[in-house]
């Protein structure tokens, strides 16, 4: 029997529209003639949902006991007793009741697929197994239910249903997803904007790597050969040098300039399984890949270009990124093209970047004046040619040889002494001069083979060959040594520039420029140590035996150096000394600058507490002088009317005195509270608190019953680090802010949950609500955002307890109550002892 096709609709969080798109496929389906049930739909309550389900055939689900309850689950034999050409079966990661035929619906539907059944089926993207600790880290849950990924990726069909995060919240805000109860907890919780933000686009890589799977079997199985450059994969070929990191980390970058671009590493080992680079400098680059979010690869083959284009294409590389060849021009004449030059014949339409990769302390190394004008390099060419050249050109002439080509013949070995003195300087000249003129002795002046000097022209003739070696190799060494002195000065006059520069980006530019020091002198390590005895910054090897040269940096008022710059490695020689004088000063002017930067932070807070001061005593001229003035003029009333004052209107100016004084009581204590706040001088003593408890106090204090205020408080929370006065300081301002708000017969909900490690305590309201914008301005001192009401005191309530609850750990922000209002969510950290059991 031909088995059955399943389809899968992928959805990133529960609410985006799966089920509802399953049934509307399905009455698609069943309108077109297929025969179509619906083996298990969840509606979850949703109206909409439910509506779906009407006009399709329902087959009855099956009963299963456990615990003396009665579970519903998909009834295997019933669907495959019916038949259908469409069952619909939602939930497809779903865990069955113990006692059920298979222990996960995948396994059921499976066995529908076989009956030769299509299915069509939901699942969440937080279900797929390998993505399931991805999810955990994301939104802190744990799902208990998961699915392989071979089984969603044997689909014949998967869908992505899509919803914008915000869209989903607006859902869920509205009531179409959650009941009213758990829309609260939701929100704040998995169903933050940040998690759905995550979620979709994990849902999305996810699926591009299924279809860019399905893409690869397509070509495998039409016999296509070419990439097709669907998206930016980066190949980064590792040999196992000191390279690696810095291609990986070029590969990086290009593969970040595309959106869902793709960085893989690949090092090619030998078919005798032995591997042609460092073991520890691999593993090295290999957990720097993965740190990149790339992917290592280890690949056999002999033929190592060959090798890395076949991978390249197997994986649809864009891009391949190799290091430039260690071989020099003779050894590549020597041994042919090497294998970058082999890569880039064969890559086709793959783009590969050849990167240099000379060691990264040497990248800015100045050129050193120190030793002989020319390489010894050149100087060992320059031997090489003379030893060489003067064999062949004898040979060559005493060929050819006659009477009339002595002129020629001289000129000839005049020739091979200038080229020896041009290509190696003095020595190699001076010896191919000797050399030249013993063999023109040898073989073209009579006698014949013979060394003999008895004209005396013959011997100036030799003297000649030396000296005009000597002149030809000076103005060579000359020469030399001017190109590179002008190389040092443009590299010190980069290395001044961008160490100038750096002086304009502020603190961070010391490290920087204690790194470039490094790099460019060829030290081992640099350190800037604080007079204080603080490294300021380093770079480099530690300082070894204590063997470093000290160079203060700056000088404080008082004497002494602001800072010391400590050098460790080689002996700097004259000129390097200038430039490290150059860069101590531009460090002094860094280190001036970072102090003033401090200074002018310090002058700032100075001026924000003044400021604070300031609004306090424009406070003070009005709504402090009221209470004085009413407790001022009662107790007056009372001493001016003496024994004749009535009892009642005694006891109606001393409460009027009592109000105003409580209310002068507490205005002074709310603005000593800001003060310190403020100056950030505020003490808590934190402790293991239990939220419920705290709670319960504050509508104690606040008078506040059933009648105005639902609690919905978890049992299982665990205590918070907090200071208990000030977190009840907290719930009182919030609480009363929210009842003062609320409309008339509604309810302030409170309600307690946790995410990680963090206990969230939400105060909702029904009221007005405040715009977005406006929402930080209600927590600036003396703000009433628009209440004229005098009796709710100096608009410092939120700005208290904004202040208290940031001074505990905590966090205090506002948020959209769904249906209208305000809900402010008081976040608190776990306490410690409860925290370590929290995932």
């Amino acid at each position: 029997m031909k088995r059955g096709k399943l389809r899968v609709l992928l959805g990133a969080a529960p609410g985006v529209g799966k089920t509802f798109e399953m049934l509307e496929e399905g009455r698609r389906l069943s309108a077109e003639g297929r025969d179509v049930v619906i083996g298990f739909v969840e509606t979850h309550g949703r109206a909409a949902t439910a509506e779906q389900a009407d006009g399709l055939e329902l087959v009855p689900r099956a009963l299963v006991s456990h615990r003396g309850v009665e579970l519903p689950e998909l009834d295997v034999d019933a669907v495959v007793t019916r038949h259908p050409d469409v069952a619909l079966v939602d939930e497809l990661a779903h865990s069955n009741a113990p006692g059920s035929a298979h222990a996960k619906r995948w396994q059921d539907v499976d066995r529908i697929l076989d009956a030769g059944i299509d299915v069509i089926t939901t699942v969440n993207v937080q279900h797929i197994e390998s993505l399931n600790g991805v999810v955990e880290q994301i939104t802190g849950v744990t799902q208990r239910e998961t699915i392989p990924d071979a089984v969603v990726r044997g689909a014949d069909q998967i869908e992505l249903v899509d919803l914008a995060p915000q869209s989903l919240r607006d859902r869920l805000s509205g009531g179409l997803v959650y009941p009213a109860e758990r829309i609260d907890a939701a929100l704040s919780n998995y169903f933050r904007l940040g998690n759905l933000t995550a979620l979709r686009e994990l849902a999305l890589l996810w699926l591009a790597d299924e279809v860019d799977s399905a893409l690869r079997s397509y070509r495998a199985e039409h016999g296509i050969d070419g990439t097709w450059q669907a998206r930016e994969r980066v190949v980064v070929a590792l040999t196992g040098g000191d390279e690696g990191e810095t291609l990986l980390r070029r590969g990086a970058r290009i593969a970040a300039r595309s959106a869902g671009g793709q960085l893989l590493a690949v090092h090619v080992s030998g078919q005798d399984g032995l591997r042609r680079g460092d073991p520890g400098a691999l593993a090295e680059q290999r957990a720097l890949v993965e740190s990149l979010g790339g992917s290592y690869h280890q690949v056999v083959g002999d033929d190592i270009p060959r090798t890395l284009v076949e991978f390249a294409r197997s994986v649809d590389a864009t891009q391949l990124v190799m290091g430039a060849s260690r071989r020099g021009r003779v050894a590549a004449a020597l041994t042919g093209p090497g294998i970058g030059a082999t890569v880039i014949r064969e890559s086709g339409d793959i783009d590969v970047h050849m990167v240099t990769h000379a060691a990264a302390a040497r990248r800015y190394l100045l050129p050193r004046l120190s030793g002989g004008a020319l390489s010894v390099k050149r100087r060992v060419l320059g031997f090489t040619v003379a030893l060489v050249g003067g064999p062949l050109l004898t040979w060559l002439l005493v060929a050819t040889r006659t009477e009339e080509t002595i002129t020629s013949d001289v000129l000839a070995y005049q020739l091979l002494v200038v080229i020896v003195a041009l290509v190696g300087g003095i020595w190699p000249a001076v010896f191919a001069a000797v050399m030249s003129g013993l063999t023109l002795n040898y073989f073209f002046v009579e006698p014949f083979h013979t060394v003999s000097i008895a004209d005396p022209r013959n011997a100036w003739a030799l003297a000649l060959y030396v000296v005009i070696a000597v002149l030809v190799s000076f103005i060579v060494d000359r020469a030399a040594r001017a190109a590179r002195a002008a190389r040092r000065s443009a590299a010190e006059s980069e290395l001044l520039a961008t160490v100038a520069g750096s002086v304009l980006r502020g603190q961070s530019a010391v490290p920087a420029m204690v790194s470039r020091t490094r790099e460019s002198l060829g030290l081992a390590g640099v350190r800037l140590i604080a007079a204080d005895g603080r490294v300021l910054a380093t770079d480099g090897e530690p300082v070894r035996d204590g063997r470093y040269e000290a160079v203060p940096v700056g000088w404080l008022s008082g004497g002494g150096p602001r800072a010391t710059l400590e050098l460790h490695g080689n002996t700097l020689d004259s000129s390097e000394r200038r430039l490290v004088d150059a860069i101590v000063a531009q460090l002094s002017a860094a280190l001036e600058h970072s102090d003033l930067a401090e200074t002018a932070r310090e002058a700032s807070i100075l001026a924000e507490t003044d400021q604070v001061r300031s609004a306090l005593l424009s406070a003070v001229s009005h709504d402090l002088r009221r209470p004085l003035a009413a407790a001022v003029a009662a107790i007056g009333g009372i001493r001016a009317a003496g024994p004749g004052l009535s009892v009642a209107d005694r006891e109606e100016l001393l409460a009027t005195a009592d109000e105003s004084l409580g209310t002068l009581s507490a205005l002074v204590t709310d603005l000593l509270d800001v003060s310190r706040v403020q100056a950030g001088v505020l003490a808590v003593s934190l402790a293991s608190v239990d939220t419920a408890e705290v709670v319960m106090a504050a509508l104690d204090e606040l008078g506040a019953g059933p009648a105005s205020v639902e609690l919905a408080l978890d049992p299982a929370l665990p205590p918070v680090d907090a200071d208990p006065v000030l977190l009840q300081r907290v719930f009182v301002n919030v609480l009363a802010n929210a009842l003062r708000h609320s409309p008339q017969g509604a309810r302030v909900r409170v309600a307690t949950s946790q995410l990680g490690g963090t206990a969230e305590v939400r105060i909702v309201d029904h009221g007005p609500g405040i715009a977005a914008e406006r929402r930080e301005d209600m927590f600036a001192p003396f703000q009433r955002l628009g209440d004229v009401d005098n009796t709710t005191g100096l608009g410092l309530g939120l700005a208290l307890s904004r202040g208290f609850t940031e001074g505990m750990g905590g966090a205090l922000t506002p948020e959209d109550t769904p249906g209208g209002g305000l809900t402010m969510v008081i976040a608190l950290p776990v306490a410690v002892a409860d925290r370590e059991g929290v995932s």
